[in-house]
């Protein structure tokens, strides 16, 4: 079943380089030692949480216009990965949509509070609490 399987985000860049700068530098993620090992080609694999995130050149880079991958956060982690994202030079997104309302630039929907950035092809990132 689906339900036991690790998953993996799958996202496209332009320019591998400029990706594995963005990811492991602004954004902390660790390379997985399989990826690192060339036994995932094409493109380079990160532990994110329990699951993980692929990062492949493609022709299509930059083209999905929803979000991408979300990051689950409990209150004390977002506010941390918020602050440490603002510090990193990471601008955040606003848009309208039915029922939410914004605190500057962070996302307030009931119980939830969200950001929202794009990565240097245009990949939309979350980070949501719930």
């Amino acid at each position: 079943m689906l339900s036991q399987l690790t998953p993996m985000a799958t996202l496209a860049t332009g320019d591998l380089e400029r990706a594995r700068k963005f990811y492991e530098d602004t954004l902390g993620l660790s390379e997985m030692p399989e990826s690192a090992n060339a036994e995932m080609p094409g493109g380079v694999a990160y532990q994110a949480g329990a699951g993980a995130i692929f990062v492949y050149e493609s022709q299509y880079a930059g083209t999905n216009k929803a979000t991408a991958v979300t990051f689950m956060a409990d209150d004390e982690q977002f506010d941390k990965e918020v602050e440490r994202l603002r510090h990193k030079g990471i601008d955040f997104m606003t848009f309208e949509f039915e029922g939410m309302e914004w605190e500057g630039d962070i996302a307030m929907m009931e119980d939830m509070r969200a950001v929202w950035f794009a990565d240097p092809d245009g990949n939309i990132i979350n980070i949501s609490t719930m």
